[in-house]
Protein backbone atom coordinates (compact mmCIF):
# COMPACT_ATOMS: atom_id res chain seq x y z
CA UNK A 1 0.00 0.00 0.00
CA UNK A 2 0.96 3.30 -0.14
CA UNK A 3 1.12 6.03 1.68
CA UNK A 4 -1.64 8.76 0.87
CA UNK A 5 -2.61 10.20 4.45
CA UNK A 6 -0.31 11.32 6.89
CA UNK A 7 -1.57 12.17 10.05
CA UNK A 8 0.69 13.72 13.48
CA UNK A 9 -0.43 13.97 17.06
CA UNK A 10 1.51 16.74 18.95
CA UNK A 11 2.07 20.51 17.85
CA UNK A 12 5.75 20.95 19.64
CA UNK A 13 8.32 21.75 17.30
CA UNK A 14 8.24 18.67 15.86
CA UNK A 15 5.05 18.23 15.24
CA UNK A 16 4.91 21.63 13.82
CA UNK A 17 8.13 21.30 12.09
CA UNK A 18 6.74 17.83 10.15
CA UNK A 19 3.24 19.12 9.95
CA UNK A 20 4.09 22.29 7.87
CA UNK A 21 6.95 20.38 5.90
CA UNK A 22 4.23 17.88 4.63
CA UNK A 23 1.28 20.32 4.25
CA UNK A 24 3.10 22.07 1.41
CA UNK A 25 3.99 18.82 -0.03
CA UNK A 26 0.71 16.72 -0.22
CA UNK A 27 -3.24 17.24 -0.97
CA UNK A 28 -5.19 19.54 1.10
CA UNK A 29 -6.62 16.75 3.52
CA UNK A 30 -4.10 14.53 3.12
CA UNK A 31 -1.84 15.60 6.06
CA UNK A 32 -4.59 15.73 9.40
CA UNK A 33 -3.52 16.81 13.04
CA UNK A 34 -4.96 14.80 15.22
CA UNK A 35 -6.88 16.12 18.81
CA UNK A 36 -9.35 16.63 20.95
CA UNK A 37 -12.13 19.36 20.37
CA UNK A 38 -10.98 21.71 23.15
CA UNK A 39 -7.02 21.80 22.06
CA UNK A 40 -8.36 21.97 17.74
CA UNK A 41 -10.23 24.79 19.31
CA UNK A 42 -7.23 26.59 20.79
CA UNK A 43 -4.94 25.78 17.96
CA UNK A 44 -7.14 27.47 15.83
CA UNK A 45 -7.72 30.80 17.98
CA UNK A 46 -4.09 31.42 18.85
CA UNK A 47 -2.91 30.05 15.49
CA UNK A 48 0.13 27.85 14.73
CA UNK A 49 3.40 29.89 13.20
CA UNK A 50 6.54 28.23 11.41
CA UNK A 51 9.02 30.54 10.74
CA UNK A 52 7.04 33.53 10.81
CA UNK A 53 4.23 31.97 8.67
CA UNK A 54 0.81 31.36 9.86
CA UNK A 55 0.00 27.50 8.96
CA UNK A 56 -3.04 26.22 7.55
CA UNK A 57 -3.21 23.22 9.18
CA UNK A 58 -6.41 20.51 8.68
CA UNK A 59 -7.47 19.04 12.09
CA UNK A 60 -9.02 15.93 12.94
CA UNK A 61 -10.59 15.03 16.18
CA UNK A 62 -11.78 11.36 17.09
CA UNK A 63 -15.65 10.31 16.39
CA UNK A 64 -16.99 7.23 14.66
CA UNK A 65 -16.34 8.94 11.53
CA UNK A 66 -12.52 9.07 11.59
CA UNK A 67 -10.28 8.13 8.55
CA UNK A 68 -7.45 5.43 9.89
CA UNK A 69 -3.82 7.28 8.86
CA UNK A 70 -1.31 5.53 6.38
CA UNK A 71 1.74 6.83 8.53
CA UNK A 72 0.61 8.35 12.13
CA UNK A 73 3.64 10.24 13.39
CA UNK A 74 3.76 10.52 17.47
CA UNK A 75 5.22 13.75 18.20
CA UNK A 76 4.25 14.58 21.69
CA UNK A 77 6.27 14.13 25.00
CA UNK A 78 6.78 11.26 26.70
CA UNK A 79 4.37 12.51 29.59
CA UNK A 80 1.49 12.98 27.03
CA UNK A 81 1.73 9.74 25.81
CA UNK A 82 -0.83 8.01 27.34
CA UNK A 83 -3.68 10.40 26.28
CA UNK A 84 -1.94 10.54 22.99
CA UNK A 85 -2.88 7.16 22.54
CA UNK A 86 -6.16 7.50 23.64
CA UNK A 87 -6.85 9.93 21.09
CA UNK A 88 -4.96 7.75 18.69
CA UNK A 89 -7.13 4.77 18.67
CA UNK A 90 -9.67 6.06 15.59
CA UNK A 91 -6.96 6.42 13.71
CA UNK A 92 -4.88 3.35 13.82
CA UNK A 93 -5.96 0.74 11.60
CA UNK A 94 -4.39 -2.79 10.34
CA UNK A 95 -2.45 -1.07 7.87
CA UNK A 96 -1.33 1.78 9.74
CA UNK A 97 2.53 2.33 10.05
CA UNK A 98 3.40 4.45 13.56
CA UNK A 99 6.70 6.50 14.26
CA UNK A 100 8.02 8.04 17.41
CA UNK A 101 9.65 10.76 17.60
CA UNK A 102 9.67 10.76 21.20
CA UNK A 103 13.20 10.99 23.01
CA UNK A 104 14.23 8.16 24.83
CA UNK A 105 14.08 4.57 24.84
CA UNK A 106 10.52 3.76 25.74
CA UNK A 107 7.98 5.28 23.64
CA UNK A 108 8.04 2.16 20.80
CA UNK A 109 7.55 -0.34 23.38
CA UNK A 110 4.55 1.29 24.93
CA UNK A 111 3.31 2.16 21.63
CA UNK A 112 3.97 -1.84 20.30
CA UNK A 113 1.74 -2.81 23.29
CA UNK A 114 -1.12 -0.88 22.85
CA UNK A 115 -1.71 -1.23 18.57
CA UNK A 116 1.28 -4.48 17.92
CA UNK A 117 4.57 -4.27 17.51
CA UNK A 118 4.47 -5.09 13.43
CA UNK A 119 2.87 -1.19 13.40
CA UNK A 120 5.60 0.57 14.46
CA UNK A 121 9.34 1.42 13.27
CA UNK A 122 11.84 1.98 15.64
CA UNK A 123 12.97 6.19 14.87
CA UNK A 124 15.16 9.18 16.52
CA UNK A 125 14.73 12.67 15.16
CA UNK A 126 18.12 14.24 14.59
CA UNK A 127 19.56 17.35 13.41
CA UNK A 128 17.06 20.29 13.76
CA UNK A 129 17.63 23.62 15.42
CA UNK A 130 13.78 24.11 16.31
CA UNK A 131 12.98 26.57 19.07
CA UNK A 132 9.10 27.04 19.92
CA UNK A 133 8.22 29.64 22.38
CA UNK A 134 4.46 29.82 22.31
CA UNK A 135 2.60 28.95 19.60
CA UNK A 136 5.60 30.32 17.44
CA UNK A 137 7.69 27.89 15.91
CA UNK A 138 11.32 29.29 14.18
CA UNK A 139 14.17 26.61 12.54
CA UNK A 140 16.62 27.08 10.20
CA UNK A 141 17.52 22.90 9.62
CA UNK A 142 15.13 20.00 9.62
CA UNK A 143 17.47 17.51 10.88
CA UNK A 144 16.31 13.72 9.62
CA UNK A 145 15.13 10.31 11.16
CA UNK A 146 16.82 7.63 11.64
CA UNK A 147 14.16 4.69 10.88
CA UNK A 148 14.51 0.61 11.28
CA UNK A 149 12.77 -2.25 12.75
CA UNK A 150 14.09 -3.70 16.26
CA UNK A 151 16.01 -6.72 13.97
CA UNK A 152 17.36 -4.65 11.60
CA UNK A 153 15.32 -6.09 9.08
CA UNK A 154 13.24 -4.63 6.31
CA UNK A 155 9.49 -5.45 5.47
CA UNK A 156 6.20 -3.13 4.42
CA UNK A 157 6.61 -0.41 6.79
CA UNK A 158 9.76 0.42 6.78
CA UNK A 159 9.57 0.28 2.56
CA UNK A 160 6.43 2.22 2.34
CA UNK A 161 7.99 4.65 4.45
CA UNK A 162 10.91 4.93 2.55
CA UNK A 163 9.41 5.18 -0.55
CA UNK A 164 6.81 7.95 1.21
CA UNK A 165 9.53 10.18 2.02
CA UNK A 166 11.50 9.73 -1.04
CA UNK A 167 9.01 10.98 -3.24
CA UNK A 168 8.57 13.65 -0.71
CA UNK A 169 12.12 14.61 -0.72
CA UNK A 170 11.73 13.95 3.25
CA UNK A 171 15.59 13.85 4.88
CA UNK A 172 16.21 10.47 6.29
CA UNK A 173 18.30 7.29 6.65
CA UNK A 174 17.63 3.48 7.69
CA UNK A 175 19.52 2.10 10.22
CA UNK A 176 20.39 -1.30 10.70
CA UNK A 177 20.71 -1.58 14.44
CA UNK A 178 18.09 1.66 15.62
CA UNK A 179 18.36 0.00 19.57
CA UNK A 180 21.53 0.74 19.64
CA UNK A 181 20.64 4.40 17.57
CA UNK A 182 18.12 5.48 20.81
CA UNK A 183 20.45 4.83 23.21
CA UNK A 184 22.93 6.81 21.59
CA UNK A 185 20.57 9.33 21.31
CA UNK A 186 19.54 9.15 24.84
CA UNK A 187 23.12 9.49 25.99
CA UNK A 188 23.44 12.87 24.28
CA UNK A 189 20.12 14.11 25.55
CA UNK A 190 20.69 13.13 29.02
CA UNK A 191 24.16 14.99 29.12
CA UNK A 192 23.58 18.10 27.12
CA UNK A 193 19.53 18.69 27.62
CA UNK A 194 20.15 17.96 31.85
CA UNK A 195 23.19 19.54 32.27
CA UNK A 196 22.22 22.83 30.31
CA UNK A 197 19.04 22.92 32.85
CA UNK A 198 20.94 22.10 35.67
CA UNK A 199 23.36 24.83 35.22
CA UNK A 200 20.71 27.66 33.33
CA UNK A 201 23.42 28.11 30.15
CA UNK A 202 22.89 27.51 26.54
CA UNK A 203 25.12 25.19 24.40
CA UNK A 204 27.88 28.00 24.70
CA UNK A 205 28.19 26.77 28.71
CA UNK A 206 29.03 23.22 27.77
CA UNK A 207 31.43 23.79 24.93
CA UNK A 208 34.16 25.32 27.02
CA UNK A 209 36.31 23.16 29.51
CA UNK A 210 34.31 23.27 33.17
CA UNK A 211 32.46 21.91 35.57
CA UNK A 212 29.46 21.70 32.88
CA UNK A 213 31.17 20.31 30.65
CA UNK A 214 32.77 17.79 32.67
CA UNK A 215 29.39 16.92 34.06
CA UNK A 216 27.90 16.09 30.70
CA UNK A 217 30.68 13.83 30.16
CA UNK A 218 30.31 11.79 33.14
CA UNK A 219 26.57 11.79 33.27
CA UNK A 220 26.90 10.44 29.26
CA UNK A 221 30.12 7.81 30.17
CA UNK A 222 27.07 6.76 33.04
CA UNK A 223 24.53 5.99 29.95
CA UNK A 224 27.46 3.96 27.85
CA UNK A 225 27.55 2.42 31.34
CA UNK A 226 23.86 1.26 32.06
CA UNK A 227 23.88 0.27 27.97
CA UNK A 228 25.97 -2.10 28.20
CA UNK A 229 24.59 -4.40 30.80
CA UNK A 230 21.57 -4.30 28.24
CA UNK A 231 23.60 -5.57 25.27
CA UNK A 232 24.54 -1.88 23.82
CA UNK A 233 27.72 -1.16 23.01
CA UNK A 234 28.28 2.77 23.00
CA UNK A 235 31.94 3.94 22.93
CA UNK A 236 34.27 6.79 24.04
CA UNK A 237 33.90 7.65 20.27
CA UNK A 238 30.23 7.86 20.38
CA UNK A 239 30.73 10.35 23.17
CA UNK A 240 33.45 11.98 21.16
CA UNK A 241 31.00 12.57 18.41
CA UNK A 242 28.56 14.10 20.34
CA UNK A 243 31.31 16.10 22.26
CA UNK A 244 32.14 17.80 18.63
CA UNK A 245 28.29 17.97 17.58
CA UNK A 246 27.83 19.97 20.22
CA UNK A 247 31.11 22.11 19.98
CA UNK A 248 29.48 22.91 16.48
CA UNK A 249 26.60 24.35 17.67
CA UNK A 250 25.34 27.82 18.24
CA UNK A 251 26.78 28.98 21.40
CA UNK A 252 23.47 31.10 22.04
CA UNK A 253 21.37 28.04 21.16
CA UNK A 254 19.52 25.60 23.88
CA UNK A 255 18.20 22.32 24.15
CA UNK A 256 14.57 21.39 24.07
CA UNK A 257 14.78 20.73 27.93
CA UNK A 258 16.00 23.97 28.55
CA UNK A 259 13.39 25.47 26.46
CA UNK A 260 11.23 23.90 28.61
CA UNK A 261 12.30 25.12 31.74
CA UNK A 262 12.27 28.30 30.75
CA UNK A 263 8.48 28.47 29.87
CA UNK A 264 8.11 26.42 32.71
CA UNK A 265 6.43 23.25 31.39
CA UNK A 266 7.32 19.83 32.57
CA UNK A 267 10.27 18.29 31.40
CA UNK A 268 11.51 15.01 29.92
CA UNK A 269 13.97 14.42 33.28
CA UNK A 270 12.04 10.76 33.92
CA UNK A 271 12.43 10.09 30.43
CA UNK A 272 16.74 11.10 31.02
CA UNK A 273 18.08 10.45 34.53
CA UNK A 274 15.01 8.54 35.64
CA UNK A 275 15.30 6.00 32.31
CA UNK A 276 18.87 5.51 33.47
CA UNK A 277 18.40 5.41 37.48
CA UNK A 278 15.69 2.46 36.74
CA UNK A 279 17.44 0.77 34.08
CA UNK A 280 20.96 0.85 36.49
CA UNK A 281 19.30 -0.13 39.29
CA UNK A 282 18.17 -3.28 37.97
CA UNK A 283 21.65 -4.17 37.31
CA UNK A 284 23.28 -2.65 40.05
CA UNK A 285 25.08 -0.21 38.21
CA UNK A 286 25.20 3.01 40.28
CA UNK A 287 24.33 6.13 38.60
CA UNK A 288 25.39 8.96 40.82
CA UNK A 289 25.82 11.80 38.11
CA UNK A 290 22.45 11.32 36.62
CA UNK A 291 20.84 11.15 40.77
CA UNK A 292 22.02 14.64 41.03
CA UNK A 293 20.44 15.60 38.10
CA UNK A 294 17.51 14.13 38.53
CA UNK A 295 17.34 15.70 41.84
CA UNK A 296 18.38 19.64 40.71
CA UNK A 297 15.81 19.59 37.50
CA UNK A 298 12.66 17.93 40.00
CA UNK A 299 13.34 21.01 42.57
CA UNK A 300 13.86 23.20 39.51
CA UNK A 301 10.21 21.94 38.04
CA UNK A 302 8.72 21.80 41.80
CA UNK A 303 9.76 25.87 42.29
CA UNK A 304 7.58 26.80 39.39
CA UNK A 305 5.82 29.81 39.34
CA UNK A 306 7.64 30.81 43.01
CA UNK A 307 9.43 33.63 43.70
CA UNK A 308 13.76 33.14 43.04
Amino acid sequence: MAINKISIIGLGALGIMYADFFTGRMPQGCVSIIADENRIRKYKETGIFSNEKKCSFYYEKPDENSIPADLLIVAVKNYGLEQAMETMVPFVSSNTIIISTLNGVTSEEILAERFGKEKVLLCTAQGMDAVKQGNRLTYKHLGYLSIGTEDGSSGRQLEETAEFFDKMQFPYKIVSDMKRQLWNKLMLNVGVNQVTTVYQTTYGGVQKYGEPRQMMIEAMNETACVAAAYGINLSEQDVDDWLKLVDGLNPEGMPSMRQDVLAQRKTEVEQFAGTIIRYGKKKNIDTPVNRILYDRITVIENNYGREA
